[in-house]
């Protein structure tokens, strides 16, 4: 098995200071073999906000792979938004919005779902999935995971839209192999089969840093993971701003999809 810490919506500009430094030491004590964010790493897209993502980057010890959200564009100007959405991001963060890692048991494929027309929607476009189940096509017997900003799926009482464009890429993600699904935007915690893709998980990362929590206190996501079996553990800050386990659920495969074993 390999070890990915997935956390997402970190949001600097409007963080809690107080969990910085446990949540920093917590993913480093965790030794990942990949640590994951699944994007809005600021809140308005202010260079000072991606200066302080930048800074938390450069202290993990692992490996980083990063995708953008749609907080990682400016929102109150539009100029730049439409004319250089990602040049402040391909500054601080990584030039490459759309990478790929890879070692001896895992194959992760970052996709980029934010739609600079559009703020808060995502989409998926036809050539994109193309390109994700091509990088797959070669695999073999390593897990493959894919990374977004935005789900393909919400959970009940959600009021966001959904992606355009989701069903279509469940059903290719399915079909071409894909494992598991990393994603973040509703700062909500989730792990689960997809509804109508039981083939692969669903990994929804809450928010590691924002004050912005929505009935959930402050999270983040850790895998150990091979095609055979996965297990996912939510990690949390209460009142007293330190991470510990709050869920652990194992998931293995079978004809018809991920059961889980400790249900």
């Amino acid at each position: 098995m390999r070890r990915i810490v997935h956390l997402s919506d970190l949001h600097f500009g409007r963080t809690s200071p107080a969990l910085l430094e446990p949540l920093l030491e917590k993913v480093n004590t965790l030794s990942p073999d990949l640590c994951v964010i699944s994007g809005d790493f600021t809140q308005r897209a202010r260079r000072w906000q991606f200066e302080e993502a930048r800074s938390f980057i450069d202290r993990i010890t692992a490996p980083v792979l990063a995708v953008p959200g749609n907080h990682d564009t400016p929102l109150d100007n539009l100029w730049v938004r439409l004319t250089r959405p990602w040049e402040r991001y391909r500054e601080y963060i990584a030039t490459d919005l759309e990478p790929t890692f890879e070692n001896d048991r895992i194959r992760v494929v970052g996709v980029n779902t934010v739609n600079p027309l559009a703020h808060q929607t995502g989409r998926l476009s036809s050539h994109t999935l193309k390109r994700v189940c091509n990088a797959f096509a070669d695999a073999g017997d390593k897990a493959r995971v894919v990374v977004l900003h935005h789900p393909l799926e919400h959970l009940e009482g959600s009021d966001k839209r959904l992606m355009r464009g989701s069903a279509k890429a469940l059903k290719a993600l399915a079909e071409c192999g894909a494992d598991v699904v990393l994603c973040g935007h509703i700062h909500t915690t989730h792990i689960g089969p997809f509804t109508t893709a039981p083939g692969l998980l669903f990994v929804q990362a809450g928010t590691g840093l924002s004050t912005r929590l929505r009935h959930q206190d402050n999270s983040f996501n850790v895998l150990d993971v091979s095609r055979a079996e996965i297990t996912v553990r939510a990690i949390s800050a209460g009142e007293e701003a330190r991470f510990v386990e709050t869920a652990a659920h194992t998931f293995r495969r079978a004809p018809e999809g991920w059961l889980q074993l400790d249900s």
